[in-house]
């Protein structure tokens, strides 16, 4: 799906779905601003609208056609025969995190960032875009007045979409933490180490992407405005937080791991102890039939009358006077 949407440099909304022979006319126009969206485009429209009709540079479209598991920001200066616009190239990913999965679903977003134009490229639908393109075309925060602006809130949303990600991602260890303390189970450990790795993962992609985000808060490129900049900083903070927050969980999934093992050490302890007084405990009755299974025809006890008597008695006897002195040690 393509949509495409012209501004004015007041904000308002000048036209949509534009025909693609427009679009040179409406780039050449200083006093509007052009976005174009192509959601999960076919190889045909990829090729007309990245490289006919606004004719970015061979790397760019095929890093953004290709799935890159990095977040990252280029910039693109013409080069003598080259046909487009200096622009910023821009990958950045939203996640999601479904408890009953276990996983972050990550979703790539691509840019091209131009002093009068933005194209977004992405495979699945993202609730930032939609969004964004539902307030531009409301024009309720005037934020379509610059490319760079309508960029700023489609990060700032996409930077916000990693917060119920991360409540969920906190129920989860919380309950993780119950259950250790309850039932270690092996099942608890499997799904232990699939959440810490799911952490892992999502530190991964935030840090890269604290770089990108870094990049644009200081200054770095020309075509953010400066006055700008405060906003692209205010994104950056909200990542470093997010950043801090899967630290910590980090952290507090390698506390409860331990207890885990904690639990299930004492539990082997507990089992060891319980067989060693049952060895213990049966050790006269084990002592007493050996003996006597012998039977030898010159041993004394063998005359007895009430020889197999004798035998049980000792060895309830002696039974009991050891269970007696656990029991009286603490032990049992």
């Amino acid at each position: 799906m393509v949509r495409s949407f012209a501004f004015t440099t007041q904000g308002r909304l000048h036209t949509k779905d534009i025909e693609a022979f427009l679009m040179p006319t409406l780039l050449a126009d200083t006093n509007l601003f052009l976005w174009v969206d192509l959601e999960d485009p076919t190889p045909e429209e990829t090729k007309f609208y990245l490289e006919e009709v606004f004719r970015f540079h061979p790397l760019s479209i095929e890093d953004c056609v290709v799935e890159n598991s990095s977040p990252k920001v280029e910039e693109y200066q013409p080069k003598e025969g080259d046909h487009f616009t200096p622009y910023l190239f821009i990958v950045i990913h939203a996640v999601d995190y479904s408890r009953q999965d276990g996983v972050f679903a990550t979703s790539e977003l691509n840019f091209f960032l131009g002093r009068n134009f933005l194209v977004t490229y992405h495979e699945s639908p993202l609730k930032s875009v939609n969004l964004t393109a539902d307030r531009c075309v409301r024009g309720t925060v005037h934020a379509a007045k610059a490319p760079d602006r309508v960029a700023q809130m489609l990060l700032d949303l996409i930077v916000d979409g990693y917060k119920p990600a991360l409540d969920e991602l906190s129920m989860e260890i919380g309950e993780l933490e119950e259950k250790v303390l309850i039932e270690p189970t092996r099942d608890t450990l499997n799904k232990l180490i699939q959440v810490k790795k799911e952490v892992f993962h999502l530190r991964q992609i935030i840090g890269p992407q604290r770089e990108v985000l870094a990049r644009f808060a200081s200054g770095e490129f020309k075509l953010i405005r400066p006055h700008l900049l405060p906003y692209f900083r205010d994104v950056y903070d909200g990542l470093f937080r997010i950043a801090g927050l899967a630290q910590s969980y980090t952290d507090s999934l390698t506390g409860i791991l331990q207890v885990y093992l904690s639990m299930s050490s004492n539990q082997t302890g507990e089992v060891m102890k319980l067989l060693t007084m049952i060895t213990v405990i049966t050790a006269p009755m084990m002592m007493v039939g050996t003996w006597y299974g012998m039977n030898f025809h010159d041993m004394p006890e063998t005359k007895l009358a009430h020889g197999y008597l004798v035998a049980v008695g000792l060895t309830a006897i002696t039974t009991v006077l050891t269970f007696l002195y656990f029991k009286k040690r603490h032990w049992l």
